[in-house]
């Protein structure tokens, strides 16, 4: 952990309007006054409101402090007081940036306080900007190299879109701020990370990138945001137990929901995002130069595809609950509905209607599932599933197990329709730790730049996704199950042994992160091999969306 005269964070920006931005920090002691001073000689002061965490705990499977194996310190989750500060940036003009520092002095008077940085307004219309698309980061391997890259390459991003999965256990608290491998989220996107690779024999350590300092971070939910039942018996099994809350609702009633279904408490006290009136932070809509970026809440529980007997996974219960339905997962449930009629999907109905939409240059859309991938998450079908209880002549249990009825895909049955139809541009999402691209009869972009980490493969050639036999649903193997052919990079597409080009990127050498250019229209995607420290950023594939003439 830091020590107490250091600051937790360097300071980041959110929530940028025509005159203001939002500045938040972190630090682990209270102190008497938190402050940023900004303009011309930092001559101007915003006081900060301070809050307490409320969720945030250390583990058996931390890597804090002296722990650096499991148990070490830490035999059971403990509270971590984290206080972070915020304060209100006005008097802004679009356009012009401003230097501003970050203080948090204590009671007896000492203070700490950040480098300076530069703040900005929200952009006007016709402003061309920069924006760093990115994902699935979760203290992978491949983190602070990709980000140290993204500054040496393109220098200072004007914002970033964070399709989900930022870290890996959201209430364990090292995993933001200081995991002592060197790889947290925090440290990663301030260039403060110390995460070292060996190659080799060939050690280097990447520092991630200065970015969030000076450029606002809109994220959205994926299934790593999310944390299950309190158990108190460790952080990996309460993030592993999540059920759906009409389970949690029968099994527990209404007073405790929260702590024996699932929440994203922790991402929502560290962030301060956009806000719908159904959706909160969950999901939202915000204008942001020429674009108009549509933030949905589209994950579910990650389970195993295994189908053994102790798997409590997609497709089945563990044969030792069968008599035990609080112990079961109920399988990859849905977080938040978006089918058609749900709180979401007319939240979404209303926004791709609205002036503000319409109006954009840029539409894109960012959630976390992928409605068409090359990856392993995108079976079984994003659906409730349909659960099947087979009963001996007895009426024993012999089998839970769930179907997933891929005609009731309501990413694709429900929501593709309604941004095709509204000349959505770009969807931008993760989940599957690969880069691919993917372009609708009508234009409509789907890019998925999330070989940010490490990578779980693509499913292509040779490489099977592992899908269930004898199901009734139909599980595609290989490509994307939605019926797409994957686009081949544009300008230098890894080649196959074959030697043939590959239409994606799913490497746990190579990293990738891509550029949107909202003066150009384009979005330029590049990778570098970890392999070869000394080796030039590459760009390998462009595409140009074509904007609404204003």
């Amino acid at each position: 952990m830091t020590s107490a005269l250091q600051l937790l964070t360097d300071p980041f920006l959110q929530l940028p309007t025509e005159t203001s931005v939002q500045v938040v920090w972190f630090t682990e002691f209270a102190c008497s006054q938190h402050i940023v001073v900004y303009g011309d000689n930092l001559n101007q002061t915003a006081v900060a409101t301070t809050s307490l965490l409320s969720r945030t705990h250390e583990d058996q499977n931390s890597r804090v402090g002296n722990q650096t194996q499991d148990g070490e310190v830490y035999q059971q989750p403990v509270k971590r007081n984290i206080w972070r500060h915020e304060a209100k940036v006005t008097g802004l003009t679009p356009g012009t940036r401003v230097a501003y520092r970050v203080t948090s002095v204590r009671e007896d008077g000492t203070s700490v306080s950040s480098k300076v940085f530069t703040l900005a307004a929200a952009p006007s219309l016709g402003t061309p900007l920069k924006i760093l698309l990115t994902s699935d980061h979760q203290l992978k391997p491949m983190v602070a190299a990709n980000l140290q890259k993204v500054v040496e390459t393109v220098g200072r991003v004007d914002a970033v879109w964070f399709a989900g999965d930022l870290a890996n256990i959201p209430d364990r608290a090292s995993e933001w701020f200081d995991d002592n491998r060197g790889g947290a989220f925090f440290p990663c996107l301030q260039g403060r990370g110390n995460y070292e690779m060996d190659n080799n024999g060939i050690k280097t350590i990447y520092t991630g990138g200065e970015i969030i300092q000076h450029a606002p971070m809109f994220t959205c939910v994926g299934n790593h945001e999310v944390m299950g039942r309190i158990t108190h018996e460790s952080l990996n099994h309460e993030f592993n137990d999540t059920i759906p809350r009409a389970i949690a609702l029968k099994l527990y009633g209404e007073q405790s929901l929260k702590e024996n279904s699932f929440n994203t408490d922790t991402y929502e006290e560290i962030f301060t995002l956009p806000k719908s009136q159904d959706g909160g932070k969950t999901y939202y809509a915000v204008s942001f130069g020429d674009v108009r970026l549509v933030v949905l809440c589209i994950t579910n529980m990650w389970r195993t595809p295994q189908l053994d007997e102790e798997a409590r996974g997609r497709y089945r219960e563990r044969k030792a609950d069968f008599q035990n339905p609080e112990n079961w997962g109920y399988g990859q449930h849905i977080y938040e509905p978006i089918v058609k009629g749900s709180k979401q999907y007319n939240w979404l109905v209303q926004e791709l209607s609205s002036p503000e939409f319409k109006g954009a240059k840029y539409k894109v859309v960012m959630f976390h599932h992928p409605p068409h991938t090359l990856g392993g998450n995108i079976v079984p079908a994003y659906t409730d599933p349909v659960q099947i209880i087979e009963r001996d002549e007895d009426g024993n249990i012999k089998a839970v197990r769930y179907e997933y009825p891929k005609d009731a895909d309501y990413i694709i049955r429900d929501i593709m329709p309604l941004l095709e139809a509204a000349n959505v541009q770009l969807v931008f999402y993760g989940h599957s730790h690969l880069w691919n691209r993917f372009c609708s009869p009508s234009g409509m972009h789907f890019l998925e730049t999330s070989n940010v980490g490490n990578s779980y493969g693509a499913a292509w050639g040779e490489n099977k996704r592992e899908v269930p036999i004898g199901y009734q649903e139909e599980y595609n193997e290989l490509g994307d199950p939605n019926g797409l052919e994957p686009v081949i990079p544009t300008i230098a597409p890894l080649l196959g042994e074959d030697g043939k080009p590959m239409p994606y990127i799913a490497s746990n050498d190579i990293t990738v992160f891509s550029i949107f250019d909202t003066g150009t229209g384009t979005v330029s995607s590049y990778r570098f091999d970890t392999r070869k420290p000394d080796s030039e950023v590459l760009k390998f594939d462009e595409f140009q969306l074509y904007g609404l003439i204003q």
